[in-house]
């Protein structure tokens, strides 16, 4: 079930639970809420910390006091922390009020948006168990400004939490279950849903158009793939085009080049690239950016049936440069080789592609943050000041020209592997290929960040929705890339 959430002056009564935003500097200085008493939080071991809840017996109802820490270091993403630890902390109450952005001392619009987001992401739950789940969260009174420019925030918070939750479902759904066919009949309602215009490529399409990657990497499934285009135009001229491109692999088994079964068990997850596009085209009509957004998902699943791609096999792509496979498990490259040549044509002014590429990024740089490659220092910088907004982190790795020797082929253009060494800046150079060269281009890989293995502010277990924030605080600022 959704939270409702409202702004108000104070805490309504109806509310089960009031919570106080707290510095480290208010609790030194003894600024406290009504009815809160030092010497309790002294002897709870309450300091005041980013992230700290301390609930409390008050008159009629609970008290919760949450910390913000040091009020210097206090930004969006630790408001956005804070206010999924008080989720969790209050998941039984129904109703709660709060004043953290109120008392965040950033701007009201920001910290409310953030706050929304905390709780909203914090709360979320899926599963298929039998037994019925707790209560949770059902409404949250924002206690602090009602002014317009607030208000309009909650609208986007909330946005922002529908398509993060959206692409978490998708992530979360078993590979068995979210088939291609299933996977972009679930895209193609949202879009309907939404007012988005949406083609779907049905296995006849996707030979015409000549996509042979991914035709190449289904070949050993038994379900047929898809291949699905987005396109949302605002209102009035569009100051910009920008392309999204998401790896939509619904299970990977590695094809003939097999996974071990502990490598394949999380593997529902290869889809989270095309499924944060997904959650991003969401929540655009209620954001209502001034630039056109483009979206292209390849989906297939990639299994071992007879006529699966053997390893030296030769794959043409879309826009005709060939690839020798020597790894059916470096299948992603493969599919979005096809949907960034798809992108290229159109000619928009930046495309960014999103995959749980490469092993290899994860152990660079952990499950926490995703890698950025790509072109045009001008575009990687809106990326990377999304980033730091959206709390959805990232770090810049380069493309080495020189690397381009390590994937090259005796038969064809290419090969699909690197060899042992810069896994990840390999399938990079990879997708460059792809990318036309006066096309502002960007790469993430989310290998580490699309899924958790538990709860962490307002992460939950499984998969993430990781890059839905980052693309549409991206698209909202977009800007045409200058420079080269």
């Amino acid at each position: 079930m959704a939270i409702t959430f409202t702004t108000a002056r104070r805490a309504p009564a109806t509310a089960r639970i009031v919570a106080h935003g707290l510095t480290t500097e208010a609790l030194a200085e003894g600024s406290l809420p009504a009815g809160v008493d030092a010497a309790d939080l002294e002897r709870l071991g309450f300091e005041a910390k980013a992230e700290q809840v301390q609930v409390l017996p008050g008159d009629g109802r609970l008290v919760a006091v949450v910390g913000l820490g040091d009020a210097g270091d206090v930004a969006a993403d630790t408001v956005r922390r804070s206010a999924a630890a008080l989720a969790r902390a209050a998941s039984r109450q129904r109703s709660v009020a709060c004043d953290l952005a109120a008392v965040s001392g950033l701007d009201a619009a920001e910290a409310t948006q953030a706050v929304v987001e905390g709780i909203g992401l914090a709360a979320y739950r899926f599963g298929y168990a039998s037994t019925k789940p707790k209560p949770d969260i059902e409404r949250v009174s924002l206690v602090g400004s009602t002014a317009a420019g607030v208000r309009a925030a909650v609208d986007r918070g909330t946005a922002v939490v529908e398509g993060v939750s959206l692409a978490r479902d998708l992530v979360n759904e078993p590979g068995g279950k979210l088939t291609a066919p299933e996977f972009a009949n679930r895209v193609r309602r949202m879009a309907r849903d939404k007012g988005i215009t949406v083609k779907v490529l049905d296995e006849a399409a996707i030979k015409r158009a000549r996509l042979g990657g991914l035709l190449g990497v289904n070949r050993g499934s038994d379900r047929p793939p898809r291949f699905v285009e987005l396109d949302y135009r605002p209102k009035g001229r569009a100051k910009g085009t920008i392309a999204l491109v998401g790896k939509g692999l619904t299970f990977d088994a590695g094809g003939l080049s097999i996974k071990t079964g502990q490598g394949m068990m999380d593997m529902k997850m290869d889809m989270g690239g095309a499924a944060a596009v997904a959650g991003a085209f969401a929540a655009l009509p209620a954001l209502a950016p001034s630039c056109r957004v483009r979206g292209y998902l390849p989906m297939t699943d990639n299994m071992l049936g007879g006529d699966a791609t053997r390893p030296g096999d030769v794959l043409t792509i879309r826009n005709g440069k060939t690839i020798e496979v020597l790894n059916t498990d470096a299948e992603g490259r493969l599919v979005l080789a096809d949907a960034l040549s798809l992108a290229t044509e159109a000619k928009p002014d930046a495309i960014v592609d999103l995959a749980t590429l490469t092993g290899a990024c994860m152990v660079a740089l952990g499950p926490k943050i995703a890698g950025l490659m790509g072109r045009n220092d001008d575009f990687l910088g809106q990326v990377e000041a999304a980033s730091d907004r959206s709390g959805e982190r990232v770090w810049r790795l380069p493309l080495p020209a020189e690397y381009r020797k390590m994937v090259d082929s005796s038969v064809a253009d290419m090969k699909n592997i690197g060899g042992p060494y810069a896994g990840a800046l390999t399938a990079g150079i990879i997708l460059a290929e792809f990318v036309g060269d006066d096309i502002p281009w960007a790469h993430l890989d989310i290998a580490g960040p699309a899924f958790a293995d538990g709860d962490d502010a307002e992460l939950t277990r499984g998969g993430t929705g990781f890059g839905v924030r980052l693309l549409l605080d991206l698209i909202a600022g977009f800007r045409v890339p200058q420079g080269d």
